[in-house]
């Protein structure tokens, strides 16, 4: 649990550079593919995916069980049907597919004991108790009470059996995906008929992609790409029969083009390195693709202090838009604000090429300013997505959990790593409470409205540079305390409470101190005195 401060806040994390991609997939279509072509794709995908669906049965019943022994085992078992290239390939996709459900586990087994203690701490409380920020209170009612009693205790038996599971290393995995399988006993809702159904049950449950191998011709075996784009396929040892090529091959009709970073992957082909390609049919336009990805190096940090150099844009996620700002070195806002706008709504192809034409923006407008780096809130809603965190309001759930934050920030990180801008990540306490109070209204003059997003956008780029979100005000004229507003003097960078309120001034406070007492206790000139230099200066700047 983090700990709190005197006052009940948490302490606020030091920003911190996100790592670039490791990566690269590059996707383009198989064109001119001909009858025979589709056939034999069909087949050997078929035929290896009931291998791949066989070998993650073997794997989900060892269980915690497993090690590099039984591994080799299900290798050396698939081979006769396939090749020992395929048998790798598939081997390590099923070992990836379990690892990823256990990962899933893991997170709904944490989940359901954040609802379980919410509801029990909810329960303690009188019926009527009004909750505050930190906790929520207690039910409205006698009835709300009651069916969260029952619901408590189904949690209870749910967390009972995820946590056999768990410790057992049990693990639900279902090949082609649970949605589309759902989806089989509700055709009519999904408008599907049977047999389109059956058509995207079996391509999704196809296997057709083989990892690369640095050293070997093109740097694949398995599935061969040359330079001038002709595709060529290792085929099993069963459908062997079909092969056009020497030493068991078949060789497309259609040509695969990479535009995308194409130059890269020449480089890399022909110098043998290792490149992985995954072959795939989509249904409902009726075309073939392919991806292909290969490893990067991780690209250099660049100094956190060198990358703020010259000011940063701060960016605030929201449900259906971003908001940014600019700032220079020391916290200013530079020009207006800038807003982003996308739609997350559609297929997750849609809402992905949403995000991503949010960012093309983003970037162009920040390569335009001369920006070298983006800061970006660290949000993590995994804890806050829970159904009995936030009670009745819907809303706000289907709100949190329809926000992209962990694939907008990879996009980011991936699209801004080509560009050479660094992505900060800073801690998200507090910067739309704070960024409304100390920044909406004071960048709120003749022009529209500041939003509280702007103002929150303001905070993060502030935060990333290390300065106090709050902002302070000069002196007022008639006394020394903070009547008439806060200070501009900028709040110093340094110092671990530069988030809380301002120390008290040490010296004396009134005139009544002795000569040479005080910094200015000689200097008349400095006093506000009657006929003195000082006043003479704020009656100039008055008139």
């Amino acid at each position: 649990m983090v700990g709190t401060d005197q006052r009940g806040l948490r302490p606020i994390a030091d920003p911190y550079p996100v790592s670039g991609p490791t990566g690269v997939a590059v996707r383009t279509r198989l064109k001119h593919l001909t009858a025979q072509d589709e056939k034999v794709l069909r087949l050997v995908g078929a035929h290896l995916g009931s291998l791949a669906a066989i070998d993650l049965k073997a794997r989900c019943a060892d269980d915690l069980g497993h090690d590099s022994a039984s591994w080799a085992e299900r290798k050396r078992a698939l081979t006769p049907e396939s090749s020992s290239r395929w048998a790798g390939s598939i081997t390590k996709a099923t070992h990836d597919q379990w690892a990823l459900a256990r990962r899933s586990q893991v997170a709904h087994l944490r989940s359901v004991e954040a609802g379980i203690t919410t509801i029990r701490h909810r329960l303690s409380l009188p019926v009527g108790t009004k909750g505050t920020k930190k906790k929520p209170g207690g039910y409205r009612s006698r009835q709300e009470w009651h069916a969260k009693s029952r619901r408590l205790a189904t949690l209870q038996d749910r967390l009972a059996v995820v946590r056999d599971d768990f410790e057992a290393g049990v693990v639900r995995v279902v090949r082609g995906g649970k949605h589309l399988a759902r989806k089989r006993h509700h055709l009519a809702d999904a408008g599907l008929s049977e047999s389109s159904w059956r058509e995207r049950w079996q391509a999704a449950r196809w296997f057709l992609q083989a990892n690369g191998e640095t050293g070997k011709r093109f740097g694949n075996e398995t599935i061969r790409v040359t330079p001038q784009g002709e595709v060529s396929i290792k085929l099993p040892a069963p459908l062997a029969g079909w092969a056009n090529a020497p030493h068991g091959r078949y060789l497309l009709s259609g040509t695969a083009v990479l535009a995308h970073r194409g130059g890269e992957w020449a480089e890399r082909v022909a110098a043998n390195r290792a490149v992985a390609y995954r072959v795939h049919l989509d249904v409902d336009r009726g075309r073939w693709y392919l991806t292909a990805s290969w490893q990067i190096a991780a690209p250099s940090q660049v100094p956190l202090r060198a990358a703020l150099a010259p000011g940063v844009i701060g960016v605030d996620m929201n449900a259906d838009h971003l908001a940014a700002w600019r700032l220079d070195t020391h916290g200013n806002p530079i020009g207006d604000p800038r807003r982003f706008d996308y739609r997350l709504s559609g297929t997750a192809a849609h809402r992905d090429a949403q995000v991503r034409h949010a960012l093309t923006r983003l970037l162009r407008w920040a390569h335009g300013c001369g920006v070298r780096a983006i800061a970006v809130e660290d949000l993590d809603f995994t804890d806050a997505k829970s159904r009995e965190k936030h009670g009745r309001r819907k809303r706000f759930r289907q709100l949190i959990s329809g926000m992209p934050t962990a694939r907008l920030r990879a996009r980011l990180t991936s699209m801004a790593d080509t560009t050479g801008i660094t992505v900060i990540a800073v801690d998200a306490a507090y910067t739309s409470r704070w960024g409304a109070q100390h920044w909406q209204r004071p960048l709120t003059g003749r022009k529209p409205r500041t939003s509280r997003h702007a103002a929150a956008a303001v905070a993060i780029g502030r935060r990333a540079l290390g300065h106090a979100i709050r902002r302070r005000m000069a002196p007022p004229p008639h006394h020394r305390s903070d009547g008439a507003g806060h200070r501009t003097v900028q709040a110093g960078p340094c110092g671990p409470g530069r988030e809380g309120d301002r120390p008290r001034a040490c010296g004396p406070r009134t005139r009544s101190d002795g000569a040479r007492r005080g910094q200015n206790a000689v200097d008349h000139n400095a006093q506000d005195r009657s006929g003195r230099w000082a006043e003479h200066v704020q009656l100039m700047l008055r008139l």
